[in-house]
Order: C-alpha cells, then sequence, then structure tokens
C-alpha cells in the first residue's frame, strides 16, 4: 500500500440538496475527511440515512460536492469512470444475457479469444464454473451478487464502490459472501470502499471502519481492524473492536441504546 499517496483522498466534503422549502436545503454531509490506500478495503458505517451512500455517489462521480475535494488516482472526479465499478444491494446483472455474457459485457471490445479466457478466470474465481450458461433467473441471490463482481473485476476496475450489497441476502448467505470476497480482494489486490449498515460486517472485511455520525454528518472516528484473516468472530481483538463502534453509535453489541 501507498502511505504517502493515497488513491482516494476527500477533504472537507460538504453536501447539501435543495429542501422543500426555497432557501432551507438539507444538509447531508459537512466536514468530511479521509482517505483510503490503493489495494486497501475500507468500510464505511454510520446511522441509517446519514449520508453513507450519497458520499459513495460523490466518489463515483454521480454526484458533484457542494464543497471541498474528491480526488481519486490523483484527479479530481469529473464523472462515472470505467475503472472504478458500483456494485449495488439491488443486483444489477442483465436478465437477458448468460453468466458468461454478463460477466464478458464490459470486454466487448477485446478480442474473441482473450474475452473468454477472462470470462473463464472470473467465473472460476467467484465461485461459478458450470453456471456460465445460465441465465440470472436460474441463479440464488449469491450467485448472481458473485456475477456482479466477477463483471466489475473482469473489466479490469481498479476501485470496487460497494453500497450494501449482500444486504439483501439471507444470514448464512451473506457470511459465505464475505469469505469469498475477502479471498477475492486478496487474489486481486483492488481498492474497496464498502458501505454497510452492519457493524459485524464491516468488523469481519475492513482493514479500516469510518464511522460516520447523524445528519448532517461527518467521519467521527476511525478504527483500525489490525487483525489476522479469516477473522475469528469470538476472539477477544474482534469483539473489542466490534463494541467500540456499537459504542461510537451510543449502541450496545445487543442493539440497546439510541443511535446519536
Amino acid at each position: 500500500m501507498d502511505n504517502v499517496n493515497p488513491l482516494i483522498d476527500v477533504r472537507d466534503v460538504w453536501m447539501s440538496f435543495a429542501g422543500k422549502d426555497p432557501g432551507q436545503p438539507v444538509h447531508v454531509l459537512e466536514h468530511v475527511s479521509f482517505d483510503v490506500r490503493a489495494g486497501e478495503f475500507v468500510c464505511i458505517v454510520g446511522p441509517s440515512g446519514c449520508g453513507k451512500s450519497t458520499m459513495l455517489n460523490i466518489l463515483g462521480g454521480f454526484l458533484k460536492e457542494t464543497r471541498g475535494t474528491v480526488r481519486v488516482e490523483g484527479a479530481p472526479v469529473a464523472g462515472p469512470d470505467p475503472g472504478r465499478i458500483f456494485v449495488f444491494q439491488e443486483n444489477g446483472v442483465f436478465p437477458w444475457l448468460t453468466v458468461e455474457e454478463n460477466i464478458g459485457f464490459g470486454l466487448l471490445q477485446r478480442p474473441h479469444a482473450e474475452r473468454a479466457e477472462r470470462v473463464q478466470h472470473y467465473l472460476q474465481l467467484v465461485g461459478l464454473s458450470g453456471f456460465g450458461r445460465s441465465y440470472p433467473r436460474e441463479l440464488s441471490g449469491g450467485m448472481r451478487q458473485r456475477v456482479e463482481i466477477a463483471r466489475a473485476l473482469a473489466a479490469e476496475a481498479r476501485v470496487l464502490y460497494m453500497d450494501e450489497p449482500f444486504g439483501a441476502l439471507d444470514f448464512l448467505t451473506r457470511l459465505k459472501m464475505r469469505s469469498d470476497l475477502v479471498r477475492i480482494w486478496q487474489a486481486e489486490h483492488k481498492t474497496v470502499l464498502f458501505v454497510t449498515h452492519d457493524i459485524e460486517e464491516a468488523v469481519q472485511l475492513a482493514d479500516r471502519v469510518l464511522v460516520m455520525s447523524r445528519r448532517p454528518a461527518t467521519v467521527q472516528a476511525e478504527v483500525v481492524i489490525d487483525l489476522p484473516r479469516p477473522r475469528d468472530l469470538d476472539s477477544p481483538g474482534y469483539l473489542e473492536r466490534r463494541d467500540r463502534i456499537f459504542s461510537l453509535m451510543g449502541m450496545d453489541a445487543h442493539g440497546g441504546g439510541e443511535l446519536r
């Protein structure tokens, strides 16, 4: 990781939207500053509606910050970039294409042999060998999310912006997808910025967790998760970091308390 020049650099970002009443804007973000180094896995957590997804959309070039600076790969974000791909909770695979066609969608300008080789590589990487000719309707929710991740990787995305990608999955499938995502991230060395409302998920996945406050939100704390992978969910180090994040959000580990 490059500790000198972060891949993602956010400095004093503010974001406001027009309110229902003229002259009364809705302030969503203020004084947001953080960075992400190349190859790092960073999670963002915070109260519902605090602006986590808004921040991700600013980084992706879909929204323009009201104030502040956002630089990715050394340049200001001017709009969406094919090297920085979103993976959403609501699955974005094309239902009329097969798994292979979905994964190869961003490679249509490549020679056929190269495209086929990359598709097979990522089919295997995400554990979908044998399903290449299946259609999304024939797959489980977790398998469709694997297709979306494979499509992003095959298109040579350098940065993955993931907005609660496992939120619609059942508990056991989420656990498996977390494990698979860590394995894929370790193999591919991509930079991942992952928004989640699930504190357990964040501590299982991340190198660092950024904890956002209530709206208008800022980054109120950074929690370093310097634990070996795969993570022991009963270890004192895991529980200490998990409980610290719960405390920062005004809750206990059993969901008690109120968000501040």
